[in-house]
């Protein structure tokens, strides 16, 4: 199930940083859903994928 989150929240931020580039309106709900898909999967992942995780929070953090 681990796996599955990480996916699901390495899929919202990307999403996320290439909205950010473009002109989308829906740009804050992306964010709220890749930070949402990135805190879900915290608490399931390994420690390597919570390292991966912290790398994709961060540039989340950038767009924010």
């Amino acid at each position: 199930m681990g796996n599955q989150l990480f996916g699901e929240a390495s899929k919202w931020v990307h999403r996320a940083t290439a909205a950010s580039k473009g002109t989308n309106s829906k740009n804050g709900a992306i964010v709220a859903k890749a930070q949402n898909a990135l805190s879900s999967a915290y608490a399931n992942t390994t420690t390597a994928e919570k390292q991966q995780l912290r790398e994709l929070q961060n540039q989340l953090d950038q767009i924010k």
